[in-house]
C-alpha cells in the first residue's frame, strides 16, 4: 500500500528515488546542505536560459473541462477541470513576457517544498522567454505536438525551460496542470486549487495517479486536435506526430498514456519511478529513460529494470552523473539561482542544457525523422550522460 502522506515525507529517506515529489527532495536537500536561505550567488531575479532555436516563442493558457467524468481526487467536483499552457513558434517577439508563476503560487510552492529564508514571491519573478498571446507561426498541420506532464505537486510551469526550447524549434508544446495534484493551480476566474491528493489515504496511489494522468493527456489531445479545437492555432498541429515527456510522476505516466492512446507515438520518462508496470504485451513505440544515476541498471529503482524488456521498440536508457531529482525540471537551476542547495553537481544551466538537448534529439528523431548521432553513443560534449546496458548492468 502506498499512501499519499508518505509520498511527501517518508520516502524522502530513499534519496528521492521513490518520491513522486520534488518537494520532499527540496526539503531534505535544503536541510542536509544547510543552504535554505540565499547564498552569496543567489539572484533576486531568477531566469530561464534563452532557447536556442530559430523561432520566437509564444504562449497562452487554456482552461479545459472534461464533463464526462468527475474529478478523481475531489469527487464532489462533477467535472474534471484542467489548466494547460501552450508554447509554440511565434511570428514575432512582440508583447509581454509570460509570467512564470503568480506571487501566491510561488508562496505555496516554496511552502510545500519546505523552502524558507527566501522571499515568498521569488519564483514569480522568474524571467521567461515566451511572449504572452503572440501570434502563432507555421503552415497548417505541420507542427509536431509534445505533451508535458510535471512531477507530483509541481505545476506545469516547472517544465517551462524545456517547453520554450522545443517551441523555438518548431514544436507545439502542451504542459498540463493535473488539478489537485499540484501545490497551486490558478484558474482564470481567480480560483486556486491546491493539492487535495496530498491529503488522501489511497491504496496504490501511484498507479491510480498515472492512470488518471493518462486520461488527462488523452483529453487534452482531443481538445487540441479534435473537430472543435479549443486553441486558435490548433490547425498548425500535425495530429499524426504527437509525443509525450514527463518528469517524475509525469514521466511514469508517459508509458501508461502510450498504452492507452495510440496517437502518442513516442515517450520519455525523466527520473520517474514506474508505478504502473508495463504489461507483457509491451510498448512497441520509441521510449527513452532519462534519469539520475540512482536509476542505473541494478540500482535502487528496480522498476526500470522490470519494464525495460517490455519496451519492444526503439529504446535508450540514459543516466546523468551529478543530477538530482530536480535536474529534469526547472527547479535545479532556479534553486541554485535563489540560493537553495539541492545537492546537484550540475552547476548553472547545465541541467537545463542536458535535458533540452537529449529530449529534443529524441523528438527530432522520432517525430521528424532526423538522424541523431547523440542518441547512439556517448558524447564528449555531454560527458555526464551515460548510456546504460541492462544486460551488463553498466552505464558508459
Amino acid at each position: 500500500m502506498l499512501r499519499t502522506p508518505i509520498l511527501r515525507a517518508g520516502l524522502a529517506a530513499l534519496a528521492g528515488l521513490l518520491t513522486l515529489t520534488v518537494p520532499a527532495s527540496w526539503a531534505s536537500a535544503s536541510s542536509a546542505h544547510a543552504s535554505v536561505g540565499p547564498s552569496a550567488t543567489s539572484s533576486s531575479t531568477p531566469y530561464l536560459p534563452e532557447p536556442a532555436g530559430p523561432h520566437p516563442v509564444g504562449t497562452t493558457s487554456l482552461r479545459l473541462e472534461d464533463t464526462s467524468r468527475p474529478d478523481p481526487w475531489v469527487p464532489e467536483a462533477k467535472t474534471r477541470e484542467l489548466m494547460v499552457s501552450l508554447w509554440y513558434p511565434a511570428k514575432s517577439r512582440n508583447g509581454r513576457r509570460a509570467p512564470y508563476a503568480t506571487p501566491k503560487e510561488s508562496e505555496l510552492i516554496l511552502k510545500g517544498k519546505g523552502v524558507t529564508g527566501v522571499p515568498s514571491d521569488v519564483l514569480s519573478r522568474t524571467r521567461t522567454n515566451a511572449f504572452s498571446g503572440a501570434e502563432p507561426a507555421g503552415r497548417g498541420h505541420t507542427l509536431p505536438l509534445v505533451v508535458l506532464s510535471p512531477g507530483f505537486t509541481d505545476p506545469r510551469s516547472s517544465l517551462t525551460a524545456l517547453a520554450e526550447e522545443l517551441a523555438s524549434r518548431g514544436y507545439v508544446v502542451a504542459g498540463i496542470d493535473h488539478t489537485y495534484e499540484t501545490f497551486a493551480t490558478t484558474f482564470p476566474d481567480g480560483r486556486l486549487a491546491t493539492c487535495a491528493a496530498c491529503e488522501l489515504d489511497v491504496d496504490d496511489f501511484g498507479k491510480k495517479a498515472v492512470q488518471n494522468r493518462a486520461v488527462d493527456v488523452s483529453f487534452v489531445i482531443d481538445q487540441l486536435t479534435g473537430p472543435h479545437p479549443k486553441w486558435k492555432g490548433a490547425s498548425l498541429i500535425d495530429p499524426s506526430r504527437i509525443a509525450m515527456a514527463g518528469a517524475s510522476l509525469g514521466g511514469a505516466s508517459a508509458a501508461e498514456t502510450m498504452l492507452k492512446d495510440s496517437r502518442v507515438r513516442a515517450g520519455i520518462n525523466m527520473d520517474g519511478f514506474m508505478f504502473a508496470p508495463i504489461p507483457a504485451s509491451g510498448v512497441a513505440r520509441p521510449f527513452l529513460f532519462l534519469g539520475q544515476s540512482l536509476h542505473s541498471p541494478g540500482g535502487q529503482d528496480a522498476t526500470w529494470d522490470r519494464d525495460w524488456e517490455h519496451l519492444t521498440g526503439w529504446k535508450r536508457w540514459l543516466v546523468v552523473d551529478g543530477a538530482v531529482h530536480s535536474s529534469f525540471s526547472d527547479y535545479d537551476l532556479l534553486a541554485q539561482q535563489i540560493g537553495v542547495d539541492l545537492g546537484s553537481e550540475l552547476s548553472g544551466s547545465r541541467s537545463v542544457d542536458i535535458t533540452r538537448r537529449y529530449v529534443r534529439a529524441f523528438f527530432d528523431l522520432h517525430l521528424r525523422g532526423k538522424p541523431q548521432p547523440l542518441l547512439h553513443r556517448p558524447s564528449a560534449r555531454y560527458p555526464e550522460v551515460g548510456f546504460c546496458s541492462p544486460d551488463t548492468k553498466t552505464c558508459t
